[in-house]
């Protein structure tokens, strides 16, 4: 077994070995579909059709216990931890189970658009459709049966190819809708006599009627199903971990070290040299001269001292998380051999792996290669909510998700440790006065605007990072992705999580309802949340931000498709080609991502890197994980040309510059 091989397995085995209590239930407990405040118009579930405004009161989501789906010990999802939110994900996926809609063939009948042809959401007579009640706009969409459940079971999902707007509201047309052999699939019989008239509209419907027929929707007897919902605001989004950031960073006196401009003084640390032994020792090879390990103190808004399994004591009067003391956070450093006074290196936080620690950078020859090769030194720190030591808090939430605000809470206090380190950073007074990056009294690092680089988890959440960091502009996210509630089913690594989870949760339509549940709360805690503010659109007291995505394209852990809904909502643009001819699943491939049209670029951007048939399949277009072949998951990060791309894009004042020499990027991983 390689050393990365058994790096990634650890945290996946340690997870499926931590929970096993629900695997022995003798039958399978479903939420109520009658329990009060159920819609009835989609009687698979007490919450379906989700999103949706049914479930909202007075402007903000009203969920009970009673209509969340229930564990197979007959445990209700405790609603309580979704109290506050004011709207649905700006990625959610739209759920409705319709029968007679089981099978991919009676979709394709349909005619619905697939994430193959992405430019067929805009056809007049869609059958699946989606309309942008705020703007008056359709919504670029795709829809997909979900494949995890056996014929019968599957929902209907339907995925923003674009993450959907804060605070605007939605309405979602089902029609025209056929079996595989083509016959037509009727409305239920509750919608039936909403639609025809025959039971009176309340205000909310008549709005939703009038919304279809300024959407080209007529209200016949070819509408399936239609509803509302709307999506969360920026507020709700993001105020929680913006309020710890700025009460934070207060005591710093400046708000931002990215414009330049040095007040107040750095957060103190310690700092000490860890000898050259242990795994990571052999991929040295003279890269690097020395690896650092420091701690350093954050304020602390999570119960019990932020230990894992944690949660935010919210002040009823602001609905923000209080102060409970502080926190002793870690952080490891490498420092490669070319850093010397009269040449300082950069400075650069990264972001690990699933699940994993920040001694990722020491753990294979990648950061060191890339860290000698760019002249950066690296520093991590974990990403708590999601590290290696949060992993029996993930599979407690596998079994029970009453539990889910545990891994969000956490992962904003973790953003707040890695802004904290980064000011360390950038601040001339931090890092850089340390003797162990000075050498004859001068510093071997350069103080100011740091940059980011990850991979993964660390691409996924470093999304969220980039949207709320004052210290660097520049962020590169190593085959990135947003929403785990569509990462998940469609990754590899769930194979193992799903064992914990679907025993617990038997009734297979009611999973993608709950992993759209957990997302509500998850968006505080990753890229999916932030995303419209993590380019040209800045949250306040923030700077603008570029930033590169780095895929590989047949990832096996992290899709490639959910790259390309992050790299719409920023506004990235796509070098070309793509990927080279007939690599690509799609008939559109990266569909509505403009053309990097000369280089050096100087925006947002989005490369796509091959390993080529021989060693990678394609992905499916279905919601399951790609197989077969290699994974292309860590290639990307050791290729030279992609490094070197890297380099020139995080440096100061960088661009993207074209490393593929005007052909489609070959990932070509070195050894050693």
């Amino acid at each position: 077994m390689s050393h990365q091989l058994s790096r990634r397995l650890v945290p996946a085995l340690a997870l499926a070995a931590a929970l096993t209590v629900s695997s022995t239930a003798a039958h399978a407990a479903s939420s109520p579909v009658a329990a009060p405040g159920c819609d009835r118009l989609d009687d698979a579930a007490c919450l379906l059709p989700f999103p949706n405004d049914a479930f909202t009161k007075n402007g903000k989501v009203a969920l009970s216990t009673a209509q969340m789906p229930r564990n197979t010990k007959g445990t209700a999802i405790d609603a309580a931890g979704w109290k506050g939110l004011d709207g649905f994900s700006p990625g959610s996926v739209i759920l409705t189970k319709v029968p007679g809609l089981q099978t991919d063939g009676a979709l394709k009948r349909t005619g619905a658009v697939s994430l193959s042809a992405l430019s067929k959401y805009t056809v007049k007579s869609a059958p699946v459709l989606v309309w942008d009640a705020t703007s008056h706009k359709r919504w670029p969409i795709w829809a997909e049966l979900d494949n995890n459940a056996k014929s019968g079971n599957r929902l209907l999902e339907v995925h923003p190819a674009k993450n959907f707007l804060e605070g605007h509201r939605y309405v979602v047309a089902l029609r025209s809708l056929k079996r595989a052999d083509g016959g037509a699939i009727k409305a239920g019989a509750r919608f039936a006599k909403l639609r025809d008239g025959k039971v009176a509209a309340n205000a909310r419907y008549q709005r939703i009627f009038k919304d279809l027929k300024k959407a080209g929707v007529k209200r016949d007897k070819s509408l399936f199903l239609t509803w509302d919902f709307t999506v969360a605001s920026e507020k709700s989004l993001t105020a929680r971990v913006l309020s710890m950031r700025d009460e934070t960073f207060k005591g710093f006196s400046d708000t931002n070290l990215a414009d330049g401009v040095v007040s107040g003084s750095a957060p103190s640390f310690s700092l000490q040299a860890k000898p050259l032994v242990d795994d990571f020792a052999k991929f040295n090879d003279g890269r690097y001269a020395q690896v650092l390990e420091g701690t350093f103190t954050v304020p602390c808004y999570l119960t019990n001292g932020c230990a894992p399994g944690s949660q935010m004591t919210i002040d009823a009067r602001t609905n923000l998380p209080k102060l409970q003391g502080t926190y002793t956070a870690r952080f490891t450093c490498v420092v490669p051999a070319t850093a010397t006074a009269d040449h300082p290196a950069r400075l650069a936080l990264y972001g690990h792996g699933l699940l994993g620690k920040e001694t990722e950078i020491l753990s294979g020859p990648d950061v060191p290669k890339m860290a000698a090769e760019s002249n950066t030194v690296f520093c991590a720190t974990p990403w708590i909510g999601m590290a290696n030591e949060d992993i029996g808090t993930a599979a407690g939430v596998l079994g029970d998700f009453s539990k889910m605000p545990q891994i969000p809470d956490r992962l904003q206090q973790g953003f707040l440790n890695a802004l904290v380190l980064g000011r360390i950073m950038a601040h001339p007074g931090g890092l850089a006065t340390s003797p162990l990056l000075q050498s004859g009294g001068r510093p071997i690092v350069q103080s100011g605007s740091i940059g980011y680089d990850s991979n993964s988890q660390g691409g996924i959440n470093g999304g969220a990072l980039t949207a709320l960091a004052p210290d660097f502009t520049r962020a590169v996210l190593g085959v990135p992705g947003m929403n785990y509630s569509v990462l998940l089913p469609r990754s590899k690594d769930f194979e193992v999580y799903s064992k914990i989870m679907y025993p617990a949760y038997k009734v297979e339509q009611e999973r993608p309802l709950i992993l759209d549940l957990a997302q509500l709360l998850w968006d505080r805690g990753e890229g999916n949340g932030y995303a419209q503010h993590m380019t040209s659109d800045p949250l306040p007291n923030t700077p603008k931000h570029t930033v590169l995505l780095d895929v590989a394209l047949g990832d096996h852990q992290v899709t490639q498709f959910q790259a390309d809904v992050e790299a719409r909502t920023i506004g990235a643009s796509i070098h070309t080609p793509i990927v080279p001819s007939g690599r690509s699943p799609q008939a559109e491939p990266s569909w509505g991502i403009p053309a990097i049209k000369s280089y050096p670029f100087s925006g947002s951007a989005i490369v796509y890197w091959d390993a080529g048939s021989a060693k990678v399949n394609v992905p499916p277009l279905a919601n399951h994980p790609n197989s077969g072949l290699e994974d292309p998951h860590e290639y990307v990060r050791r290729t030279p040309a992609a490094r070197a791309q890297k380099a020139a894009f995080l440096a100061p004042g960088g661009a993207l510059i074209d490393t593929c020499n005007g052909a489609a990027c070959l990932a070509a991983p070195d050894v050693g």
